[in-house]
Parts: C-alpha cells; structure tokens; sequence
C-alpha cells in the first residue's frame, strides 16, 4: 500500500517513513501544501496523511482542494485536539484523526482500519481467468506471470474496479486520476485506456474486460470474485 505523508516536521516524516516502510508501506513525503497536492497527482497514494498546521495554506484547505476531486482516505495528524475542529474535520471530509503525539502502532491500525472500509474483502481481489488483480498488494498476474501498471494506468484500473460493472463517466475518470484541470487530459485517458487494453486484454482490438460506453465513459466487466 502506498502513503502520503503531508507535514512540515522532517522529524515526523522521517518517523514514519521508518515505522511504515518497516510494515511494507511505500511511503512518499510533502513537506507543504501544495507540495503534498502536486504529490497526490503524480503518486495516485492509497492514503494521506495530512498535518494541518503547514507553512503555506492550513491543511483544512488542503482537505477541501482534496476532497474537490479526489475520494483518496485522509486521515489528519494534528496538535489540534479542540472536539469541534475534529469534528469539522471529519465533517469536511477527513477519514480520521490522531492527535499528536501518537503510537505509531495506533496509527498503523488507523491506517489499516481507513484502508479495509475503502476496500472490503469483497473489493479488492479480483479474477478474470487466468488474469487476476489485488488491490491491497498492487499484484496483478496472468497464468502467474507478473503485469507492470504504471502509476496513471493502475489509478485508472483502480477507479474502474471500485465501480465493477458500472459505467464510469470520462468526466469522474479525468477528475479523479489528473485533478481538477483533467478536463484538459482526454487525449491521454484515451492513450491508458489502450495500455490498459494491450496489457490485460485477451486480444485489446475486442476488448471484453474494459468496455467503452460511447459518448459517456467506460465499464469494467464484473470479476469472478466481485
């Protein structure tokens, strides 16, 4: 699984790129607002968690830019413990919230509790074949062998499956994988549409798994174990 840390303190980034990457999570790391934006884009991370008290915007700005295109977990670290900023919070959007200091087990088992609500069991295995998907793991095999996802291709694939057998309009796609300005990226959804085909595909000029809709978006095929 994949972790955005968004904070000023390098001491408690390096804290947890130590305590999570010890447990196998991949850990990226923003030191301000923007920073920690510009990183969910390009990262596509499982995760963030976001501080609120950054040099350059609050992080409950962050959380409403956040949250203006992207579903991604979002648990707050904060010194803040007011009951009515918490509650905010979370009404705002926020998944979670640990006061600093915490125990990095308490958080760990946060972390691992906001993942299993986004992906229950049901959701994160999928199986098509000889071709099959893990979600948790980021695994994708066929007849065993092992599929390379780029980052965007695996965060397209990864919205499709959240909504197996339902159309996913361009629109959501654009917004969700590219951000708010992806209205401008259709010719490059387009493009990893086709990777995605080449990749998984028994034969991507019929395409049976990943189905476009024409004129609204594009559909991926129920799994034998949805």
């Amino acid at each position: 699984m994949r972790v955005l840390v968004v904070d000023d303190e390098a001491r408690i980034r390096r804290l947890l790129v130590i305590a999570l990457g010890g447990k196998g999570w991949e850990v990226f790391e923003a030191s301000n607002g923007f920073e920690g934006i510009q990183t969910l884009m390009r990262a596509k991370p499982d995760v963030v968690l976001l501080d609120l008290n950054l040099p350059d915007m609050d992080g409950t700005e962050v959380l409403g830019r956040i949250r203006a295109w992207s579903p991604v977990p979002v648990i707050i670290i904060s010194v803040r413990d007011s009951q009515d900023d918490i509650v905010a919070l979370l009404d705002a959007g926020a998944d979670d919230y640990i006061v600093k200091p915490f125990y990095t087990d308490e958080l760990l088992a946060r972390l691992s509790a906001v993942c299993r609500r986004k992906w229950p069991d049901a959701g994160r295995k999928h199986r098509w074949g000889s071709l099959s998907v893990d979600l948790e793991t980021r695994q994708i095999e066929r007849a065993g062998a092992d599929i390379h996802l780029t980052n965007t291709e695996y965060a397209v694939l990864e919205i499709l499956l959240r909504h197996s057998g339902k159309i996913v309009t361009r629109d959501r796609l654009l917004r969700e994988v590219w951000g708010p300005a992806g209205e401008s990226e259709e010719g490059s959804l387009r493009v990893h549409i086709r990777a995605l085909r080449r990749k998984l595909e028994q034969d991507d000029d019929h395409p049976a798994l990943i189905v476009t809709e024409p004129g609204v978006g594009y559909r991926i095929a129920l799994s034998e174990t949805a």
